[in-house]
Formats: structure tokens, C-alpha cells, sequence
């Protein structure tokens, strides 16, 4: 059964603000991680919990402001205008976290895996996290180079708007995910639409300079595990192909700027992995399990050692 805890924060430029901290815990264990969604999504990947929980690690999954159990009636659905709004939500879910536990993985899948290794970068030296597994984590934008200029041209008032920009919508990845269309996965399609959520150039913007700010190099002080499919793929139709692809992000590019995190980093490819690497086919997902377990075992502490 899982525990629902709202975290109240500072009203934003939309108004009212909470992020809600989803846990689920075991009966005593001094180690957790704690789960950061990303764009167009919410925490519902329950087998991820179960895993963690199988090894002893109690586990929570932040839905950030503006997303899944934390959207309010009033607020645009993901808006913000810095990665850095996060922030705050993070510092009290973690605050929370370790009332009662020595150790934190953060472990985060795609905007969140910016935004969890820029976080990171901001508390290095505090001890509060001991390690980061990144899954498809946002470091580019997977965009022809005229959009990439445009998106990197973006400048007040045009990156402060709240109108979102037209560049279509596609439920390739959806369609690939769902139980109700090609995929096996059963979510709320209303917390997170088969076409994803509307972009808006504040969001772009934000996301661009925090992505500037990583290439530049960051100084995570923690072991850093970065998963990646094998394969990108874009298409605009749904193919059998998509099921075993990155269809959102280039692969090669989440590589490339691994290292641009910190100086313990290890990437792993893992061949015919979606983008939510666990949510590709089972074999699939058991292999990534069993890399995230070879990485926990290696760099934060053994399953057993709580025993």
C-alpha cells in the first residue's frame, strides 16, 4: 500500500503550488531512493517499486508540481520557468526521506534526469544523496539543427509566454506504451495523454539553459549510473519498431554528455530499450534491473548488507 504525502510549496506565477511524495517502505530499512518522473508523466510504474522494495530499499516517487497527483485546476500542465522551480520539492522530499534513512539513490528518467543532476550539482559536499541512476536522462534536444537555433534563440518576452508553440502532436510513444493501443502498460491517460503535454517556449527555454549548464560540465561528487536504449528512432507513424527504440531522445547525444556530469560516471546501452527503459519488454527490463542492481552493489552498498 502506498503512502500519499502533499508537500505544500510557495506559490509560482500561476498561483497555489504542491508536489506529492508517493512512498512505499519496508519494515526497517536505513537505505531508499527516491524516483523523479519526466515530461508528460507521472509515477505509476509500480514494478519499479517492487524492485527496490525486493532488495530492501523503501521507496518514494515525487509527481513534481504541475504533474500527475500534484496538477491544480488553475495551473498550465508542466509549466515552469527554470528547472530550478523543482527544486524546492526535492530539498523537502529528501528533507523527509532522510528523517529515517542513512542512505539515498535518486533515481530519475528523462527531464528528471536533468533536473536531478542539476540538483545534484547544487548539494554536492552535503551528503544527502549517494548515488544517481539516470534513465534516458534529457541532456538534448532530438531536433533538426534550424530547431535546435530557434530553441537556443529563444529570449524574453518570448521564453516567458505562456502560449504553447506549434509543433504538432504525436502519439507514436503512447501507442507504443499503452495497453490500449500497441503497448502493455495500463496509466491514466488523462495525467499522461497518449500525445503528451502542449510545449511551451517558457519550458523550452528553461529546459535549454539547464541543458547549457550541463554541457559546460557539472561537479556531481556522487557515483552516477546513465542508461540509454542502444537504438533512436524517429518516426512519425507507429511501426513494430517503436518497441524497441528511443523514439524521443537520440541515445547517441545521452552518451555523449554522461560525462558531462561528474567524474564517476558509468553508461550503459542497453539493446532494444524504449525510452522509459523500464517499461520496454520484459527481457529487456530484466536486463536493465540487473545493471541498476550490479551499479547499486558496486558504487552504494550490496542488498544484503542491511541483513
Amino acid at each position: 500500500m502506498y503512502e500519499i504525502t502533499v508537500l505544500p510549496m510557495p506559490p509560482d506565477f500561476e498561483g497555489e503550488v504542491v508536489a506529492t511524495l508517493v512512498s512505499r517502505r519496508t519494515e526497517a530499512s536505513r537505505r531508499a531512493v527516491l524516483y523523479l518522473h519526466g515530461f508528460t508523466d507521472y509515477f505509476f510504474q509500480d514494478h519499479l517499486a517492487e524492485h527496490y522494495l525486493d532488495r530492501g530499499i523503501d521507496f518514494y516517487a515525487l509527481d513534481l508540481r504541475k504533474y500527475g497527483r500534484s496538477l491544480l485546476p488553475h495551473q498550465t500542465r508542466g509549466l515552469i520557468r527554470s528547472v530550478t522551480d523543482y527544486f524546492p520539492e526535492i530539498d523537502e522530499a529528501v528533507r523527509v526521506i532522510r528523517r529515517d534513512h542513512d542512505e539515498l539513490t535518486v533515481n530519475a528518467h528523462s527531464t528528471g534526469g536533468l533536473i536531478a543532476s542539476l540538483w545534484a550539482d547544487r548539494v554536492r559536499g552535503r551528503g544527502l544523496v549517494q548515488g544517481l541512476v539516470l534513465n534516458s536522462p534529457f541532456f538534448d534536444l532530438n531536433v533538426s539543427a534550424p530547431l535546435r537555433l530557434a530553441a537556443d534563440l529563444l529570449k524574453t518576452p518570448l521564453s516567458y509566454t505562456s502560449r504553447p508553440l506549434p509543433l504538432g502532436v504525436s502519439t507514436v510513444y503512447g501507442q507504443s506504451l499503452h495497453s490500449s493501443e500497441q503497448g502493455e502498460w495500463d496509466y491514466d491517460l488523462e495525467l499522461k495523454p497518449l500525445g503528451g503535454f502542449a510545449v511551451h517556449a517558457m519550458w523550452l527555454a528553461a529546459v535549454r539553459r539547464a541543458q547549457r549548464r550541463l554541457h559546460a560540465g557539472l561537479a556531481v561528487d556522487v557515483p552516477v549510473l546513465v542508461l540509454a536504449s542502444a537504438r533512436g528512432l524517429r518516426v512519425r507513424d507507429f511501426v513494430p519498431e517503436a518497441r524497441a527504440a528511443d523514439i524521443v531522445l537520440d541515445p547517441r547525444q545521452i552518451a555523449r554528455w554522461s560525462t558531462s556530469i561528474g567524474p564517476h560516471v558509468t553508461c550503459v546501452r542497453v539493446a532494444d530499450g524504449v525510452h522509459d527503459l523500464v517499461l520496454s519488454s520484459e527481457p529487456v527490463r530484466k536486463q536493465v534491473f540487473a545493471e541498476i542492481d550490479r551499479w547499486l552493489n558496486a558504487y552504494v552498498g550490496p542488498a544484503d548488507r542491511d541483513a
